[in-house]
């Protein structure tokens, strides 16, 4: 099947177009047969044209947040588009724009798992109780406590504002961060504004992974230029958890009450 990119006009802008799109298909993009909208192509071109594209990015947060596209993959997709013009990194009014145009709900209307919190790309509070409910199970059927194999670490870097865009930036980079610094099999959740838990195993790299995701923190806000929309330094720790599942929310509600 012949991409939509395939039959864009003409010049240099279809060139980096067709860049962008192998680009962000190959390593950030998810779901390779939806990446392509008019959207899109209209960033490129005011970008080619050396025109402000915060207007055009504002219209792709649109596209994006229609199709279901989380937060995250939407900034990490234009990341590569201008590093793919040679940008390090797009610039932040543009950035802004994107997220701006996808918190526009009503107008674009996105249909998201309830277990995935589409701005940090983490699970949300009600995915974290489920998962931990699976390893009371399991503690259950082998006499163990969870109470002392597991605990959850504690993320907060909210401060007080009430700017959207301030909001999904700072979600998205630290959901990056978390993922960076855990990877795949630790479950993990945005439970309020600028507060998150991972779920972890006590152990001996207990202390070490928390030193590490202080370094992907800092790396992250550097990056994507979010470090003032941050509590500085944010706060880290580590959360025992109760003996009895029936108490998790009350523990939940009550990191971020």
């Amino acid at each position: 099947m012949t991409s939509d990119v395939m039959n864009a006009g003409p010049g240099a802008a279809a060139t980096l177009l067709r860049s962008w799109e192998s680009a962000s298909v190959s390593s950030v993009w998810l779901r390779p047969g939806d990446w392509y909208t008019p959207a899109a192509e209209a960033l490129v071109e005011a970008l080619e044209a050396g025109k402000d594209t915060a207007p055009a990015a504002f219209r792709l947060g649109q596209a994006r947040a229609a199709a279901g596209v989380g937060i995250t993959e939407a900034i990490d997709d234009m990341t590569v588009l201008f590093r793919a013009a040679g940008f390090q990194t797009p610039p932040i009014r543009s950035i802004r724009s994107l997220c701006e145009g996808w918190t526009e709900r009503d107008l674009a209307p996105i249909v998201a798992p309830t277990m995935t919190d589409a701005e940090s790309g983490l699970g949300t509070g009600e995915y974290l109780v489920q998962r931990l409910a699976e390893v009371y199970g399991m503690a259950s059927r082998s006499n163990t406590k969870v109470s002392q194999t597991h605990a959850l670490v504690i993320v907060d870097v909210s401060v007080s504002d009430n700017d959207p865009w301030q909001r999904i930036a700072r979600n998205a980079a630290v959901g990056h961060a978390l993922k960076d610094a855990y990877g795949d099999g630790h479950p993990m959740a945005r439970l309020s504004d600028g507060i998150y838990a991972v779920l972890v195993v006590r152990d001996a790299n207990l202390g070490t992974g928390l030193s590490a995701l202080r370094d992907h923190i800092a790396e992250r806000s550097i990056q994507m230029r979010v470090g003032n929309l941050m509590r500085q330094p944010p706060r880290v720790w580590v959360e025992s958890l109760p003996d009895a599942h029936a108490h998790v929310q009350d523990l939940l509600e009550s990191v971020f009450r």
